[in-house]
């Protein structure tokens, strides 16, 4: 255990927000490292809650990361005038956020997907039960009546998004543990996809089956970040206006000319987030199903 946490503190000293943004690529192994040992720290400490604990672990692990890019960010907001320069630099923080993410979700995939049936469905239960939760609007509702499908998901989206701002604002990088727990059930999404393709190529055997296996998980991935890859973005974007406003109240005045840059920043950002959320149900309504359906 203590081994796991100088580990832990290794891997903080050598990922930073300035490093991170100069090789956001690297965020995507973060990510698997992250994530793989949260799985199985929960299975040794805490096996009766591991869906969940694996999650908080996760988030615990990006607490020093996420901190620093916030306070990073700020200072951006206080000495950078031009909106649209500013809106690029925090490209750079959102770019490796989405490697982070990506890095989850392909770990908590794999790991679904390689470990035997029931001990995967035990990890995965919450999430699995999410999962069905979601599908009572399934495909078929998105196909027969899309307007309807249309403003159930973006105002989901959009409740889902009000979390993640308030998680930002009061918790910082408690924000990623929303993030974190919907890598979890797009990871099940994905990984019930792909075992549901390749049990139906059950027959074939040698070479077949291993195409199939990479194909499904390849077209599994697609099928869930097709839209879900925009939603996570519009999430990553909102909480950083929670979490560069928080760290401008312990920073600045009320009335301060920089507290009002940031708060001004923080607006923009949101409604960044809100027309990248609709801009995703458009996407999960009218182009998944079609695609995937």
């Amino acid at each position: 255990m203590a081994l796991a946490v100088y580990g832990c503190m290794v891997l903080e000293l050598l990922i930073n927000p300035k490093k991170a943004e100069r090789e956001p690529w690297e965020l995507f192994f973060v990510g698997l490292v992250y994530s793989s040992a949260a799985i199985f720290l929960s299975l040794y400490i805490f096996k009766q809650y591991v869906g969940i604990v694996m999650v908080f672990l996760t988030t615990l692990a990006c607490t020093y990361l996420i901190e620093g890019t916030l306070r990073r960010e700020e200072k951006k907001d206080v000495f950078i005038s031009h909106e649209l320069a500013l809106l690029k630099e925090h490209g750079r923080a959102l770019s490796y956020f989405m490697f982070l993410f990506l890095g989850f979700v392909v770990s908590f995939s794999l790991w679904y997907i390689v470990l035997p049936q029931g001990f995967s469905s035990q990890i995965f239960a919450i999430q699995e039960e999410t999962i069905r939760c979601i599908n009572s609007v399934g495909v078929e509702g998105c196909l027969s009546a899309p307007t309807e499908s249309f403003v159930k998901i973006f105002l989901n989206n959009i409740k889902v998004s009000l979390f993640v701002l308030l998680f930002a604002f009061f918790y910082g990088a408690g924000s990623v543990f929303i993030l974190a727990w919907n890598a979890t059930v797009v990871a099940a999404a994905i990984g019930i996809f792909v075992r549901n393709s390749i049990s139906s190529a059950a027959s074939s055997l040698g070479l077949p089956a291993i195409a199939n296996y990479f194909s499904s998980y390849s077209l599994g991935l697609l099928r869930y970040l097709t839209h879900g890859g925009l939603e996570i973005l519009a999430y990553f974007i909102v909480a950083l206006a929670g979490g560069i406003i928080s760290v401008a109240v312990t920073r600045h005045s009320f009335n301060s000319p920089s507290f009002r840059r940031v708060l001004w920043d923080s607006v923009d950002l949101v409604a960044l987030s809100v027309g990248t959320l609709f801009l995703a149900a458009i996407v999960e309504v009218f182009v998944t199903p079609v695609l995937f359906g």
